[in-house]
């Protein structure tokens, strides 16, 4: 006999076709960085990267980007991150730096918001004198 049978059975979720598999988030962010990295082996390097996104995932961090040195699209895990150093203010950074990259990304969507805000009233303003 079910011992169940007045619960409901639980169904799987499926995440809708086209979009990033459930658990990772993706924040625009804007920059340019020269940072030591440290790959899977344990080997350090220097990068140039031309940031695009910090995705944010299950157990990992990903900070994308164009590697200028090694040319392409490149995914770095933050927490294999040994130093960054911010390309626009020269500010040199060895700890909290994914504390540091994700206050960024925040301060360039409000800052993008803001924008696209202004933008807008300008476009009502516009149609609305157009109008009268």
């Amino acid at each position: 006999m079910n011992d169940n049978v007045f619960f409901v059975q639980e169904q799987t979720v499926k995440p809708a076709p086209g979009r990033a598999s459930a658990g990772w988030r993706t924040l625009p962010l804007e920059g340019h960085f020269d940072l030591v990295y440290e790959d899977a082996t344990g080997a350090w390097s220097n990068r140039s990267l031309d940031a695009r996104e910090l995705k944010l995932g299950p157990g990992r961090t990903l900070l994308g980007g164009i590697d200028a040195r090694r040319g392409g699209y490149r995914g770095f895990r933050v927490d294999r991150i040994r130093r960054l150093v911010d390309g626009t203010t020269g500010e040199r950074i060895e700890t909290g730096i994914l504390d540091r990259l994700l206050g960024r990304a925040e301060a360039q969507r409000r800052a993008d918001a803001l924008r696209i805000r202004r933008q807008a009233r300008v476009r009502r303003k516009a149609a609305v004198s157009a109008l009268a």
